[in-house]
């Protein structure tokens, strides 16, 4: 079997290290070159993954068309960039199972990654999937024991990915539920931000433990407005991701926020940054999909005044900490 990854980035090396004891051949697409070069000559991929040698069946290339003949394709490239690189290469990925490993809204479209790539590169919901869970690309590198979730509506495309990448380090579990699996994704990144915002501002468990569980309502809530099932989000792509996104030293989203709440711009923040904290563009395209779903997310729009709008963290949080009392409702 050979498998293409598009996006070279620390999470699609990393799901390739766990791919190679048991492919024959992986190939690493990235337009950088620098980053491809120095997988050819050093084996590594000191830019986002360093420390970690890359097996020999790992290969990298600039070349798009070096996927064509692969058996399966798996989209790691940010989400934000995936519709510009399939126009820019003419893509059609119709023909064979696709998996995405990315997390993230489109920005203006509000469209899920699932229905990005139905539209513009073809590929029908038979054979689509996504890989999604708690884990760090660092910590699944040195092989830490990881749980995570292929999610596909054809089960026999879903159990093909679950087996695909199912190793004693990295245990895979198998769902249905793609609009769950991908709000979820998407959602916890958002969650991050504030979460890291509270932790930059000084402020304690306390408060972070009520952004995650306010947060997880919210999710919920417009999860199940688009069609997902409530109980995805106690799972693996709901709470897991969560939890590890929220607390974890490896979460860029988290970093950002806890930035932000230290003062510092959105700006010479994403300045700073190589790789990208997807969770600064879904925090408006969710922020959108609630409105146009008149779902309420007051986290969501507080943590967009905040991005966006350079509203102070404790103004926002004061915003809704006096919020109108209630009834603690899920959904």
């Amino acid at each position: 079997m050979k498998v293409a990854f598009v996006g070279a980035g620390s999470w699609g090396t990393s799901l390739a290290r766990v791919l190679a004891p048991s492919v024959a051949s992986i190939i690493l697409w990235s337009r950088d070159r620098e980053v491809v070069e120095e997988i050819h000559t050093k084996r590594v991929n000191s830019v986002y993954l360093p420390a970690f040698e890359l097996p020999a069946n790992i290969q990298a290339t600039t070349d798009i068309r070096a996927i064509d003949d692969a058996d399966i394709i798996v989209i790691s490239t940010p989400t934000q960039y995936i519709a510009g690189v399939i126009r820019e290469h003419n893509l059609n990925l119709s023909d064979k199972p696709v998996v995405s490993v990315s997390k993230g809204i489109e920005r203006g479209t509000l469209r899920r990654i699932s229905e990005l790539l139905h539209e513009e590169a073809g590929v029908p919901e038979h054979n689509f999937a996504v890989l999604t869970g708690p884990s760090h690309a660092e910590e699944v590198a040195r092989e830490t024991p990881t749980t995570v979730v292929a999610v596909s509506s054809n089960d026999t495309i879903g159990r093909l990915v679950q087996d695909l990448f199912l190793t004693p380090y990295f245990r895979v579990y198998h769902s249905r539920d793609v609009v769950g699996a991908e709000l979820g994704g998407a959602f916890k990144n958002v969650i991050a931000i504030s979460a890291g915002i509270v932790e930059g501002i000084g402020f304690g468990d306390n408060t972070k433990a009520a952004l995650m569980t306010r947060g997880l309502a919210e999710l919920v809530r417009l999860g199940e407005v688009l069609g997902a099932d409530a109980m995805t989000f106690s799972g693996l792509s709901g709470l897991g991701d969560l939890i590890v996104t929220c607390t974890s030293k490896f979460s860029r989203n988290r970093h950002v926020g806890e930035l932000i709440g230290q003062g510092q711009t959105l700006m010479d923040i994403q300045n700073s940054m190589r790789m990208v904290a997807e969770g600064v563009a879904s925090t408006e395209s969710i922020r959108d999909l609630g409105r146009r779903h008149n779902v309420e997310l007051p986290i969501v729009e507080q943590v967009y005044r905040i991005l966006f709008d350079r509203v102070a963290p404790l103004t926002a949080i004061q915003e809704l900490m006096l919020r109108e009392s209630k009834a603690e409702i899920w959904h």
